[in-house]
C-alpha cells in the first residue's frame, strides 16, 4: 500500500479521537449544568422552607405581634424571601429547557452526523486501497509475463542456433516466443490502463472525496463549538433575566424595613398595657407629735374600711403600689374583672365583637335556609320543605343564646365605661339583663376593686346591683294604640313564651301579624284584642299582606 494511503488513515484517527473529544466536552457541559439546576432547586426549596418555618401560625399569639410595623417588615421579608426562592426555580426550569434538554438532543445528532462522516471517510479509503490492489495486481501480472516472454525469446535463439535441433522443434520455439511477447504485451496494455484508473481514482480521493469529507467533520466540529459557546450565553442569560426580579425583591424588602415606625410600634404597646389607673396622690404628713387621730389621705393607696389605718409599706399593701399590679394565675372570670379598667374595656369589646361575628353567622345560616324553603315550597320537586324546619328552630335558639351572651358582656362593658346601654326595641326583645329605668347607677372603681394581692377583682355587692328583674315584654304595648295587622302566620311548632312580653302557640295555629322580624329573630304576632307578643321567627310561616294599604286592626 502506498505511503499516502497510510498518511490518511493517520489523520482519521486523529480526527475521530478529537471529534469524539469534542463530544465528552459537550457531555460533561451538560453534567454540570445539570448539577447547577440540582443546586438551584434545592437552595430555592431551602429558602421556602425557611419563609415557612418562620411564617406566623395561624390562630396562635404570633399572629397578634405582626400589628407592630417591625413585624409586618418581617413578614413582608418573608414573602419576598419565597418569591426570591421562585427565581431560583426559574432559574433552574430555564437551564433545563435551554440548555440540558437542547443540548442532550444536539449530542445524539452531532454522534450520529460523525458516524456518518467517518463512515464515508473509511469507505473511500477502503476504494482507494482496492484500486492500489488491483495496479499492484495487474503490474506483478505484466512483470511475470515480460520475463516469460524473455525466456521463451532466449529459448528460441538457443534453438535457432543449434544445428542438431529439428527445424520442427525450432518453429515451436519460436511460436512459444511469439506467444509469451503477446501476453506481455497484453499485460502492458492492461497494466497501463489499471495505472491510469488508478491515478485518476487517487487524484479524486486526495483532491475531491478525502478534502470533502475533512471539510464536514471541520464544519460539524465548529457548529459544536459555536453550539457550547451559545449555551454558556444562554447560561449567563437566563441568570441575567432574573435579576431584575431578584432585585425588585430586595427592593421591596428595603422598603419593608424602611417602613417601620418605632414611634408607632411604641405608641401600640402603650395602648396595648394601659391600666386605666390614676397615679397615686401626695401622701399626707403624719405628725406623730401630737395626741391626735392619724388619719389616711383618700389618695393614699391604703385602704382603711374598718377605721383603723394601715402602714403604706406595709407587707399588705407592697403588691398594690401602682403601675406594679400583680395578675391572678390561671383562667380569671368571665367578666374579666380581674383586669384593670382599660385592659378589661378591650377584652369586653373583643368578646362583643366575636359575639356579633357568630350572630351575624348564624343570620346568614338562617337567611340562606329560608331561601332554600322558599324554594323547595315553589318547586316541590327539588326537595322537602319540612326537612329545612328542623335546622330553622336550631339556629333560632342558637340566635337567642348569642343575643343573651351579648348583653351580658354589653353590661359589664357598659358598667367598665361608667354608662349603662341605651336599650333599643331589640335589645328589649332579647335579654332579661337590664330594667329599663334610668335609675340604676354604675358605682365602682378600678381601685376600690383590687385585691389584697393587688389583682383586679369584682365586687358582688355591684355585682347584684346590675342584676336587674328581666324586662317586661308588654311595656311595649302599655298605652299603645293597637297595631294594623300587617299579615297572618302559621306557627310550625309549638313555642311555649314564659318570658314577659312573649306569647305561646300552638303548632298548626294561625295568628295575626303585626309587626316584621327587624333582624333580631322575633316576629310580634296578635291572637286576639287581649293577647299578643313576640314569638321566634323560625317557629312560624309568615304571609304578609301586601295589599294591605291602610290600617286593619283585629277586632
Amino acid at each position: 500500500m502506498g505511503p499516502c494511503c497510510f498518511s490518511a488513515q493517520d489523520q482519521f484517527d486523529n480526527l475521530e479521537k478529537h471529534t469524539q473529544w469534542g463530544i465528552d466536552v459537550l457531555e460533561k457541559y451538560i453534567k454540570f449544568v445539570k448539577e447547577r439546576t440540582e443546586i438551584e432547586i434545592n437552595y430555592a426549596k431551602q429558602l421556602r422552607n425557611l419563609s415557612k418555618k418562620y411564617q406566623p401560625k395561624k390562630n396562635s399569639k404570633e399572629e397578634d405581634e405582626y400589628k407592630y410595623s417591625s413585624c409586618r417588615a418581617f413578614l413582608a421579608t418573608l414573602n419576598e424571601i419565597n418569591d426570591y426562592a421562585g427565581q431560583h426555580e426559574v432559574i433552574s426550569e430555564n437551564m433545563t429547557s435551554q440548555i440540558t434538554t437542547e443540548l442532550a438532543r444536539y449530542v445524539q445528532e452531532l454522534k450520529q452526523e460523525r458516524k456518518s462522516h467517518f463512515h464515508d471517510g473509511r469507505k473511500a479509503q477502503q476504494h482507494i486501497e482496492t484500486c492500489w490492489k488491483q495496479l499492484e495486481s495487474s503490474k506483478r501480472r505484466f512483470e511475470r509475463d515480460c520475463k516469460e516472454a524473455d525466456r521463451a525469446q532466449q529459448y528460441f535463439e538457443k534453438m535457432d542456433a543449434d544445428i542438431n535441433v529439428t527445424k520442427a522443434d525450432v518453429e515451436k520455439a519460436r511460436q512459444q516466443a511469439q506467444l509469451r511477447h503477446q501476453m506481455a504485451e497484453e499485460s502492458k496494455a492492461e497494466y497501463s490502463s489499471t495505472l491510469q484508473k488508478f491515478n485518476h481514482e487517487q487524484h479524486e480521493h486526495y483532491h475531491t472525496h478525502i478534502p470533502n469529507i475533512f471539510q464536514k467533520i471541520q464544519e460539524m466540529e465548529e457548529r459544536r463549538i459555536v453550539r457550547l459557546g451559545e449555551s454558556m450565553k444562554t447560561f449567563a442569560e437566563v441568570d441575567r433575566q432574573v435579576i431584575p426580579i431578584i432585585g425588585r425583591c430586595l427592593d421591596e424588602i428595603t422598603k419593608a424595613a424602611e417602613s417601620i415606625n418605632q414611634k408607632n410600634d411604641s405608641q401600640m404597646v402603650i395602648e396595648a398595657f394601659k391600666s386605666g389607673f390614676e397615679p397615686p396622690g401626695d401622701v399626707d404628713f403624719e405628725d406623730f407629735t401630737q395626741p391626735i387621730k392619724r388619719t389616711i389621705s383618700e389618695s393614699s393607696l391604703s385602704n382603711s374600711k374598718d377605721g383603723k389605718s394601715e402602714s403604706r409599706f406595709s407587707s399588705k399593701s407592697k403588691g398594690k403600689l401602682w403601675p406594679f399590679i400583680k395578675k391572678n394565675k390561671g383562667a380569671g372570670p368571665e367578666d374579666f374583672s380581674n383586669l384593670p379598667p382599660e385592659q378589661r374595656r378591650k377584652k369586653l369589646q373583643q368578646k362583643v365583637d366575636e359575639l356579633n361575628k357568630d350572630i351575624q353567622k348564624e343570620l346568614d345560616q338562617r337567611d340562606a335556609l329560608t331561601k332554600m324553603k322558599d324554594v323547595y315550597i315553589k318547586n316541590p320537586q327539588m326537595g322537602d320543605a319540612a326537612s329545612v324546619d328542623h335546622k330553622l328552630a336550631e339556629l333560632g335558639q342558637n340566635l337567642e343564646k348569642l343575643r343573651l351572651e351579648e348583653q351580658k358582656f354589653l353590661g359589664w362593658l357598659a358598667e367598665v365605661e361608667g354608662r349603662l346601654p341605651v336599650r333599643t326595641e331589640p335589645a328589649r326583645r332579647q335579654s332579661g339583663l337590664y330594667e329599663p329605668q334610668n335609675t340604676l347607677t354604675v358605682n365602682n372603681c378600678a381601685q376600690d376593686r383590687e385585691s389584697p394581692d393587688g389583682s383586679y377583682t369584682e365586687e358582688p355587692s355591684q355585682e347584684s346591683e346590675l342584676k336587674a328583674p328581666p324586662p317586661d315584654f308588654d311595656d311595649e304595648f302599655d298605652d299603645e294604640e293597637p297595631l294594623p295587622t300587617i299579615g297572618t302566620c302559621k306557627a310550625l311548632y309549638t313555642f311555649e313564651g314564659q318570658n314577659e312580653g312573649t306569647i305561646s302557640v300552638t303548632e298548626g295555629e294561625t295568628l295575626y301579624v303585626i309587626e316584621e322580624d327587624k333582624g333580631d329573630g322575633w316576629t310580634r304576632i296578635r291572637r286576639n284584642e287581649d293577647e299578643e307578643g313576640y314569638v321566634p321567627t323560625s317557629y312560624v310561616d309568615v304571609f304578609l299582606d301586601k295589599n294591605v294599604k291602610g290600617a286593619k286592626t283585629y277586632i
